[in-house]
């Protein structure tokens, strides 16, 4: 659960990195479909359920 948990904070940062750069992950292309704010939302979304899946999967170890 935490190695998900890595690659969706990775995933979701990445974006946010890659989107002031004007380009995209191919996985993720379509966040930006609703406008730019859901768009973020979503990235941050991804990152929050990164974190949280990090942390719970931490607290099972």
């Amino acid at each position: 659960m935490r190695s998900l948990g890595v690659t969706l904070i990775i995933l979701g940062l990445g974006s946010m990195v890659l989107n002031y750069l004007g380009i995209y992950f191919i996985v993720l292309y379509w966040i930006d479909n609703w406008g730019s704010n859901v768009g973020w939302a979503i990235r941050g979304g991804l990152v929050g359920l990164g974190v949280l899946m990090v942390l719970l999967g931490r607290r099972h170890d």
